[in-house]
């Protein structure tokens, strides 16, 4: 630190310096974040000062996170679920995974979740001292229920089902998944991360949500496909005493028993959230998603016309080819300027055609592809 301070203009001047060395979204099909709403940012601003994890202080920003709980737990299929705002999906499957720990009389247990689970996963078996177990895919990528229910045994706190994988944007039959689920006792925990904004707004009789029996908690992320600001995510949970299985007791504060992981929450991300979800409503959501989903499929078609495969035709807005060497072919992309992913297995270029995604952008993208790859033939 300086001693002596810089002039605002300096400070500004070095940090407009520094901003210019990050990515513009332009040119991004790897990331399962975009540019927030314009109305989620002014809504940010407005409330960066305020305080979640003292809600008597800051009663209004407390309704704000309530009414956007209350708006998702409609979306996702019931409405008297609770939970509250976190920062995102890894933070919401630590705290669901905790709720079903202690909700058992031993500590010594375990979790079965696809190996195409988020890495958080491995987090929470380090964090919380579970052993995670992971279950085998099918040829669609979707998780072997058949697997999974040969992992249950005595000491199985929670099963997880994915909604919305993140390399391959799959959905695993959450439906099979909250029957197995029922019938041993265990709570079912939904990492919809991706999928929560996307799913419900998809044509299709899709059964992820709370709608399915047996689904105990969803994670869902509105700093991603919702379009607001990072950190963005929600935890939501059927009943309220699983909830109630995360509190702590701090008297000195306006909340004597709060519930989220972290203790300082800021109001802006509740605004936010609250912001873009009343002001694009379902209509808004479901054009949102029908034009990434239009995109997706000029992308898998136009990859189709030079020689191209899709791993699987895209469920979602994920797009993933399959070829030799990707990482290499992924190299070679990255000097166009283009900055894409790799999946693990099967290996395979993955794109993820966001918000910020342009038809223009995909005709480029795929004739630079067609290019790298005659020059690699």
């Amino acid at each position: 630190m300086r001693y002596q301070g810089l002039s605002e203009e300096e400070v500004m001047r070095g940090l407009s310096k520094i901003r210019g060395t990050d990515l513009s979204y332009d040119r991004i099909f790897s990331s399962m974040c975009t540019p927030p709403h314009p109305i989620a940012l002014k809504a940010h601003q407005k409330f960066q000062e305020t305080n979640l994890g003292d809600p008597g202080l800051f009663p209004g920003s407390a309704e704000l996170e309530q009414q956007a709980v209350r708006m998702m737990a409609e979306m996702l299929g019931h409405p008297q679920a609770c939970g509250y705002l976190s920062t995102g999906g890894t933070e919401s499957n630590i705290q669901a995974i905790r709720a079903a720990r202690n909700a058992h009389n031993f500590r010594d247990g375990n979790i079965v979740v696809p190996k195409s689970a988020h890495f958080s996963f491995d987090k929470i078996g380090d964090l919380l001292c579970l052993e995670i177990r992971k279950a085998d895919l099918d040829d669609e990528l979707k998780v072997d229920t058949g697997s999974v229910e040969e992992l249950i045994d005595e000491k199985t706190v929670s099963i997880v089902g994915i909604a919305g994988t993140t390399e391959f944007g799959q959905v695993d039959p959450i439906d099979r998944l909250g029957r197995l689920a029922l019938d041993s006792g265990i709570h079912l925990h939904v990492d919809a991360a991706f999928g929560g904004f996307v799913l419900p707004f998809l044509r299709g009789d899709w059964r992820w949500d709370f709608g399915v029996e047996g689904v105990t908690s969803i994670t869902i992320d509105p700093h991603k496909m919702g379009m607001a600001t990072i950190p963005g995510g929600g935890l939501l949970f059927r009943d309220a005493e699983d909830l109630e299985r995360l509190a702590a007791y701090a008297p000195y504060l306006t909340m004597a028993r709060p519930k989220a992981l972290t203790g300082t929450r800021s109001g802006a991300a509740a605004a936010a959230i609250w912001a873009v979800m009343n002001h694009l409503g379902r209509e808004g959501f479901t054009n949102v998603v029908d034009r990434c989903m239009d995109l997706s499929r000029r992308m898998a078609a136009g990859a189709r016309e030079i020689g191209i495969e899709p791993v699987i035709e895209p469920v979602m807005n994920v797009v993933t080819l399959r070829m030799d060497r990707p990482e290499e072919v992924r190299a070679d992309l990255l000097e166009c300027c283009w900055r894409v992913s790799t999946t693990r297995s099967p290996k395979a270029l993955r794109l993820i055609l966001m918000p910020h995604s342009t038809y223009e952008n995909v005709d480029l993208f795929l004739r630079d592809l067609e290019d790298v790859l005659k020059r690699r033939s």
